[in-house]
């Protein structure tokens, strides 16, 4: 229990708390958008009155995700000193990015998305909501440059053990940012829809706001099935970049330990891997399964992990599992999709109770797929830093193991009270249910507007 094993542990922690929170909004945000998108364009109340349910719980996410994004920033200096000092030349602009341009657009543009109702035009307000969606999706993109930098590094040069840019195009526009970018973006959207879905479906059981969480299944349930599909693609295309730029993660990812000369690398569909041994127990394989993923031809040469000095492995019992239950989670909502078409064609989408119950049960599964998503990720990195740079161990802070388990320990007591807080308020907002009695805002300029235009026209 050193300070380097607590220090990944406490920023463990706060990363896998606060990425729940940007999922959700990058998601809801989108959701927002086509449902306002629907009501400028078909003028039907039922679209107005969707929109102020879902932005209370959007609102509420999104406050909770600014402040515990926050802590993240405050450790990199805490715990992880050396490193920042290390790349702060590359780090500092792409964090600096995300808080100029994406941050101050959310943040510039939510109090019209959430007060502006009364006070802009219909179309202004819509304006504000894309800006909002837009600036989501933007703040992941400058994070994930900043991540998917320190897993395939380019665009630098060492001087006197600092990374200086020679390249901001090739640091932002890393090797692995686009896969990565295209993976987290898709988790979020699908990860939102079933989250809506399983909301709504509760409504829909209880007999409850039938006709507003009848479209509101019903355009999550369209928005999911163009993500589940999608989202199992790209992930091929992730596994694909990791094949080419971190030989040693994807070994461990698929307890994969000797190359193959002749012939393909199985793939190992279960299997209990045991590093001391360096082999795998009860291993169920399909032969040429591996080679045939990664490479696209059955006698594709996959490297080794015992290729790669001991000192240089991730941690493959974690690796292989969270891999495979991510992958699982993907399949089985993607096989919740098939279900929801059958039942489409048959016509009883809304009143299928089974699957009504099964969107509810399941509508979490997107977030531990994130979770485990993540673990492959970071994990899969160790024990670098910066991927084949610098080391996890050379980046940590020189502060006493017992100053981080105070924080940690902090950290956790404040976590688990702001996570209650927000439970409270959405299962509040959920209990309250949709604003019935809210006016309609009116299509043409606000009142003071058309008052001051008239003072002028005068």
């Amino acid at each position: 229990m050193d300070a380097v094993f607590l220090s990944r542990i406490q920023f463990a922690v706060t990363t896998m708390f606060h990425i729940l929170f940007p999922v959700l909004t990058m998601g809801l945000a989108l959701y927002l958008v086509v449902v306002e998108s629907l009501w400028l364009m078909t003028k039907q109340e039922i679209y107005y009155r969707m929109y102020r349910f879902w932005v209370k719980l959007f609102a509420i996410n999104f406050g909770i995700g600014v402040v515990s994004g926050v802590v993240l920033e405050f450790e990199f200096g805490t715990n992880f000193s050396h490193f920042s000092q290390s790349v702060g030349n590359v780090f500092s602009p792409l964090l600096g990015f995300e808080v100029m341009t994406a941050f101050f657009l959310e943040a510039g543009f939510l109090g019209i998305m959430l007060f502006g109702w009364e006070r802009v035009r219909r179309s202004i307000h819509f304006l504000a909501t894309c800006l909002v969606s837009f600036g989501a999706i933007l703040s992941a993109f400058w994070i994930l440059a900043a991540n998917s930098w320190m897993q395939t590094p380019a665009g630098y040069k060492l001087v006197n053990g600092k990374f200086m840019v020679t390249d901001f195009a090739a640091a932002i526009f890393n090797p692995s940012l686009f896969a990565r970018m295209g993976h987290m973006t898709l988790a979020s959207f699908e990860t939102s829809a079933f989250v809506v879905a399983g909301i709504s479906a509760y409504y829909l059981l209880k007999g409850e706001y039938v006709d507003i969480f009848r479209r509101s299944l019903g355009i999550a349930l369209v928005m999911a099935a163009l993500f589940a599909p999608l989202q199992v693609y790209q992930g091929d295309v992730s596994g694909r970049q990791v094949f080419h730029h971190q030989p040693a993660k994807l070994a461990a990812m698929e307890a994969h330990w000797e190359t193959n000369i002749k012939g393909g690398a199985p793939f190992a569909v279960l299997a209990f891997p045991v590093m001391e041994a360096e082999n795998n127990l009860l291993s169920i394989d399909i032969p040429d399964g591996l080679s045939l993923l990664v490479t696209h031809s059955f006698e594709g040469r996959v490297r080794g992990l015992k290729e790669f000095p001991k000192k240089d492995r991730p941690n493959v019992f974690i690796l292989f599992w969270s891999f495979r239950l991510m992958v699982a989670i993907g399949f089985v909502l993607l096989f919740v999709m098939v279900w929801a078409a059958v039942l489409w064609r048959r016509g009883c989408l809304f009143s299928h109770r089974p699957f009504l119950r099964t969107l509810l049960i399941f509508h979490p599964l997107g977030f531990f797929a994130t979770e485990l998503g993540w673990v492959t990720n970071e994990v899969g990195r160790q024990p670098w830093l910066v991927y084949n740079v610098m080391r996890t161990a050379e980046g940590v802070s020189p502060i006493p193991a017992g100053n981080v388990i105070w924080s940690l320990s902090l950290f956790l007591i404040i976590f688990i009270v702001v996570g209650t807080s927000y439970f409270y308020y959405v299962l509040k907002a959920i209990r309250t249910g949709p604003d019935m009695a809210s006016p309609i805002p009116p299509i043409q300029r606000p009142a003071g507007m058309q008052a001051l235009r008239d003072i002028k026209t005068r």
